[in-house]
C-alpha cells in the first residue's frame, strides 16, 4: 500500500517515526511519503519537506509567514496527487493539515488524523468540517473520546498516548552524560523554535547565579544550528549545551525549566519535577486569553485537571519567581512527594495496556481495507 504522512513539528517527526515502523510491520510492501524530520526518514518514510522549513507559531508568526504557508499547501496537494496515496496520515499540525485533509477528501482519498486538534482549547467551530474531512480521528488524550462524543456525537478513537511507548524504550538504556555526570543538574528546555527560544532561554539563564551548586544544561533540539545556539549560552562553566540528548538529560536531572508543549509531559513522565515557562508575543497572548477555552497551558495540568507544576506565563516568568519556584522544587520534601504522586496517577491515566501508534496502524489497515 501507499502512504501519505504530514508532520509538521519535532514532536510528530518522532510519532511519526514510530508509526511508520509500525505500519512497515503489518505492510511489508508498504510505499510511504512524508512531510517530516530525520526520524521520519531514518525509519524508512521518503520525506520530501523538512518540518524545520514549516514551524510557525501564534497568530502574528503566521500572518507573517502566510504566503510561505500557502506555497507549502500548494506543493503539498501537488505532491499528494503525484504520489496517489490509498490513505492520508494527518499528525497534528491542525492549522495546515485541516485544510490538506479537507482537499484530501474531496479528493477522494481516505484520511486518518492521528493526534487530534486541540479544538476543546479553542476553534472549536472546527468540529463540523473535521466530521467531513476525517475517517478516522485518533485521540491521544483520555478525556478527548469523550469530549467529542458528548458535545458532538462523534464516535473516535482513544489510544493512548505514543509518548508512553517512547519512553519505554528508553527505559533500559544507558543514558551517559559525559561533560557533567556526577554533578546536580537542572534541565532547561527552551523548545525547538528559535523564536521561543529568543524569548524564554534568557529568563531561564537568570537564575544560573542563584543555584551555584548545580549545573545547568540546556536541551538543544535536533536541526538547530550549533553556532547560532551556542551564541545565546553565556562562557560559565556551570552552564552547558546537551544536543540531542534530551532524554538523558532529564534522567539525570533533578528538576527542569520547559517550555510550554510536548516536552512538558515527557519531562513529567520522566519524573522531573518542572516548573512550565511560556512567553510570547504580546499580541498573540492576548488574542489567546480571548479565545481559548482551558485553564492550563501545561498538558500534565490539563490532563490531571489541576496545578501539578506550576506555569509561569509572559510577566510571570522572570527571575524572581523562577528562583522561588524552584527553590521549592529542590528543597521542599513535601512538594516532592506530591509531585512523585501526581505523576504516577498521570502515567495510569495515560496507559491504556497497548502502544499507541501499533493501534493506530490497525486502524489505518482497517480503513484501507474498506
Amino acid at each position: 500500500m501507499r502512504y501519505y504522512i504530514v508532520a509538521g513539528e519535532a514532536s510528530g517527526d518522532l510519532h511519526g517515526s514510530n508509526l511508520i515502523k509500525a505500519i512497515k510491520a503489518k505492510d511489508s510492501n508498504a510505499v510511504i511519503q512524508c512531510w517530516g524530520g530525520d526520524l521520519m526518514q531514518a525509519a524508512g518514510g521518503n520525506v520530501v519537506k523538512h518540518y524545520r522549513s514549516l514551524a510557525f507559531m501564534g497568530f502574528v508568526e503566521v500572518l507573517m509567514n502566510l504566503r510561505t504557508i500557502l506555497a507549502n499547501i500548494k506543493f503539498c496537494k501537488k505532491d499528494i496527487e503525484a504520489f496517489a496515496p490509498d490513505v492520508l496520515i494527518c499528525i497534528d499540525y491542525p492549522g495546515f493539515n485541516l485544510r490538506i485533509a479537507k482537499w484530501a477528501k474531496l479528493k477522494g482519498l481516505k484520511v486518518i488524523y492521528f493526534i487530534a486538534p486541540q479544538v476543546w482549547a479553542w476553534k472549536e467551530n472546527r468540529v463540523p468540517a473535521m466530521r467531513e474531512s476525517i475517517d478516522r480521528l485518533l485521540c491521544i488524550l483520555p478525556f478527548e473520546k469523550q469530549y467529542f462524543k458528548d458535545r458532538w456525537n462523534w464516535e473516535v478513537d482513544y489510544i493512548g498516548h505514543p509518548l508512553m511507548q517512547v519512553l519505554e524504550s528508553q527505559q533500559n538504556l544507558p543514558h551517559p552524560l559525559p561533560q557533567i555526570d556526577g554533578e546536580k543538574i537542572i534541565a532547561l528546555l527552551p523548545g525547538s523554535r528559535k523564536q521561543e527560544i529568543l524569548k524564554k532561554l534568557p529568563e531561564m539563564l537568570s537564575v544560573v547565579s542563584s543555584f551555584p551548586n548545580y549545573h545547568f544544561a540546556i536541551a538543544q533540539a535536533p536541526g538547530l544550528d550549533d553556532d547560532w545556539f551556542a551564541s545565546l549560552v553565556p562562557s560559565n562553566q556551570n552552564v552547558h549545551i546537551v544536543k540531542g540528548n534530551t532524554y538523558a538529560l532529564l534522567n539525570h536531572s533533578e528538576a527542569a525549566l520547559v517550555t510550554s508543549g510536548t516536552a512538558t509531559l515527557e519531562t513529567a513522565l520522566l519524573g522531573v519535577p518542572e516548573i512550565v515557562c511560556y512567553k510570547g508575543n504580546p499580541i498573540t497572548l492576548a488574542l489567546a486569553k480571548r479565545f481559548v477555552k482551558i485553564k492550563f497551558i501545561a498538558l500534565v495540568n490539563l490532563i490531571m485537571d489541576k496545578e501539578v507544576v506550576k506555569e509561569l506565563i509572559q510577566e510571570d516568568l522572570n527571575k524572581k519567581n523562577l528562583v522561588q519556584e524552584l527553590t521549592l522544587l529542590l528543597n521542599d520534601e513535601n512538594k516532592k512527594a506530591q509531585i512523585k504522586a501526581d505523576y504516577q496517577l498521570l502515567k495510569e491515566n495515560l496507559y491504556t495496556g497497548q502502544s499507541a501508534t501499533e493501534v493506530a496502524a490497525d486502524i489505518i489497515q482497517e480503513t484501507i481495507a474498506r
